[in-house]
């Protein structure tokens, strides 16, 4: 068996673990929701149709964390470990939704949308959109609860156990306060100082999606498998500009990404009124004229094609998407140069620089 073989096999192996305990945990949940009402049956299915499928990128992350701590290959811990994480992502996807109003998921209904759409077509009584925002709010919490159910079932053993928990609840607390920041720059950033417009959007994008989507699960499975400081500084080392290169490259999507492959709208992060690195830069770098005619236009609903088309030119046209993808080269350069001093066998090495690669050079 080559190596590239190796790497697949294993790999399968593990999502079909993490597969195979997601379905079991939740139809158990399925049986113990369904003793409350059948009424209750969407949030559920809402929480299976979401963790079903997807890249398992943070799952995977820590699995190689694992392995390249030492961990054994297809162990119950980093199964565990892998499958609240993506109940967790999960969560973080239906309030993400939410707060962005994007209505479409994965080139489908986003669950507050679902949920809407279920009470337009039983004909129930009030507000459908409010009906579908709440809905999916207790969604999210009852898929946040399930991700913590599940980390409480990995194996005890005092060597891990409390650097583990640690990273499993930063990380939960970090994703949450970048959140708000995230928020925060929609409504303040408009009136705040543009100088440090820039940086602020850096620092959403570290607290908001890459300490959570790569430092923190791979750091997880290090410590699971009993990584030390010094591997755990290295594999942050590598981890957190890969993310932070990961979040640049989805807002790069998000203004100028195809519909097609991305499975949202054209241009949706500017109608959501999303003040990215990207977009940040433009408001910088252009002339004035058109400075003001992205600040007038973002978060705007009846954006349409003409005004994204124009936005997408000024980007363009001023030096903004150069800058941002120049930024996402050293990141991505900063990353596999220390992914290179990672002291790992070979095949772990390979499997994460594998998936660093599709990390930075993906186009969904």
């Amino acid at each position: 068996m080559t190596p590239a073989e190796q790497l697949r096999e294993e790999q399968d192996l593990f999502i079909g673990g993490v597969a195979g305990k997601l379905s079991s945990f939740l139809a158990g949940q399925q049986d113990m929701m369904a003793g409350i009402s059948p009424d209750v049956a969407p949030l559920m299915g809402s929480i299976s149709n979401l963790v079903t499928g997807g890249k398992r990128l943070r799952a995977l992350m820590c699995y190689w964390g694992w392995r390249g701590a030492g961990g054994s290959t297809g162990h119950e811990d980093v199964v565990t470990a892998g499958c609240a994480l993506e109940l967790f992502q999960a969560a973080a996807l239906i309030h993400d939704d939410i707060i962005d109003r994007s209505d479409t998921r994965r080139g489908g209904p986003s669950v507050h949308r679902r949920f809407s759409l279920l009470h337009e077509r039983e004909g129930w009584a009030l507000d459908s959109e409010r009906f579908g925002h709440a809905a999916a709010i207790l969604t999210g919490d009852l898929c946040l609860s399930f991700s913590e159910e599940t980390f409480t079932q990995i194996g005890s053993r005092a060597a891990w156990g409390t650097e583990s928990r640690r990273i499993f609840n930063l990380m939960r607390a970090e994703v949450m306060a970048g959140q708000y920041l995230d928020i925060l720059e929609e409504v303040a950033g408009p009136v705040r100082d543009r100088a440090g417009a820039v940086q602020r959007a850096k620092s959403i994008i570290r607290y908001k999606s890459a300490k959570y989507s790569m430092e923190h699960p791979l750091a997880l499975g290090g410590a699971l498998a009993g990584a030390g400081e010094e591997l755990l500084r290295n594999y942050s080392a590598f981890s957190l500009p890969l993310g932070e290169a990961f979040q640049m490259r989805d807002d790069v999507l998000g203004v100028f990404g195809d519909p097609e492959t991305t499975g949202k709208p054209a241009g949706d992060d500017l109608r959501e009124g999303k003040r990215t690195v990207l977009v940040n830069l433009a408001i910088e770098k252009a002339p004035a004229p058109e400075s003001e005619y992205i600040d007038r236009m973002l978060g705007r609903q009846d954006l349409g094609g003409t005004e994204v088309a124009e936005i997408r030119r000024i980007i363009v046209d001023c030096g903004a998407l150069e800058a941002a993808e120049s930024m996402i080269d050293g990141l991505s350069d900063t990353a596999f140069e220390a992914l290179e001093l990672l002291p790992l066998d070979e095949l772990p090495l390979a499997a994460l620089r594998q998936l660093a690669e599709a990390a930075v050079s993906r186009a969904a």
